[in-house]
């Protein structure tokens, strides 16, 4: 039923992967499917900010969560499922489309962490709305 999924983290919030990581490992188990496994490193959203930060940071910023997420993949996803590790860079909801746009998936995996269970989290609804493919949101 699905080839290819991707499942969208925060490294540094656990509970952005603890209840949805392992139902990704399962449906990729289960259909044979390649897991792309993504973050999002936050642009600084103005070039006034930016220029604070040293030359060069964004790139050493990226390069850093690309190593990470290896490490993380390596400790939750089990050797038997073929992965990509994928780094966006910008906005949360836009990188994850264009990931999922990217990478032709057929089912996009994420967690939302608002505990209001009558709304979703800005990036959850975000994408909710706007995906092609389905969306799998995991409440915690």
């Amino acid at each position: 039923m699905y080839k290819d999924i991707l499942l969208a983290i925060d490294i540094d919030d656990k509970s952005s992967w603890t209840a949805s990581a392992p139902i990704a490992v399962e449906l990729a188990e289960k259909f044979g499917a390649t897991l792309h496994v993504m973050v999002v490193i936050p642009t600084f959203g103005s070039s006034l900010v930016a220029n604070f930060f040293p030359e060069g940071y964004e790139k050493e910023t990226m390069e850093e969560a690309a190593a990470r997420l290896h490490t993380w993949t390596k400790a939750n996803i089990p050797d038997g499922i073929r992965k990509q590790h994928i780094v966006g860079h910008g906005r949360v909801y836009e990188e994850i489309l264009r990931g999922a746009k990217d990478t032709d998936c057929d089912l996009i995996v994420l967690c939302d962490r608002r505990t209001d269970a009558d709304m979703l989290g800005h990036n959850a609804d975000k994408v909710a709305h706007q995906a092609k493919q389905s969306v799998l949101i995991v409440r915690h």
